[in-house]
């Protein structure tokens, strides 16, 4: 189940793989994140002495929460293999590579994150992609439109 999407990211970025992580939440953050007061868009993630952080993820204090409550914008810890950790920092060293954050998710109890390694777009291909997907939209539109007259 999908609690939140980060389509800025598939704007900006060319996501060349994909990887799950967990997420190593506080008690009345995973109730928030449950409820959907999470916000990815301005996020990444750095990988820091061998471990992966998201940075400048924003999840909303929880509102029936107490004085407990944590940081909307603390950083948090992502749960990956280390075998991936030493892969994505060769990548991100090596070849200027970003990880950005895709999606955050639902799998059983847990909170996952969906972290992509992306290279990121130039202009002209962002336009690129614009045009390609209002032709994708034009296309359906008029396939659509000629299945409802027969």
């Amino acid at each position: 189940m999908n609690i939140s999407n980060n389509k800025k990211a598939f704007h900006e970025f060319e996501i060349l793989e994909e990887y799950e992580a967990g997420l190593v939440l506080h008690g009345t953050e995973v109730k928030s994140v449950k409820a959907g007061h999470i916000n990815i868009r301005e996020s990444h993630v750095k990988i820091l002495h061998e471990e992966a952080f998201l940075i400048n993820g924003h999840i909303s204090p929880y509102e029936q929460g107490n004085i407990n409550n944590h940081d909307p914008l603390r950083t948090r810890k992502l749960l990956l293999n280390r075998r991936e950790l030493k892969y994505l920092a060769g990548k991100v060293k090596e070849q200027g590579l970003a990880i950005v954050p895709l999606r955050v998710y639902l799998k059983g109890r847990r909170v996952k994150l969906a972290i992509g390694l992306a290279k990121g777009k130039k202009l002209h291909d962002k336009r690129q992609s614009l045009k390609d997907k209002d032709m994708q939209r034009d296309a359906e539109r008029s396939f659509r439109g000629s299945k409802k007259l027969f």
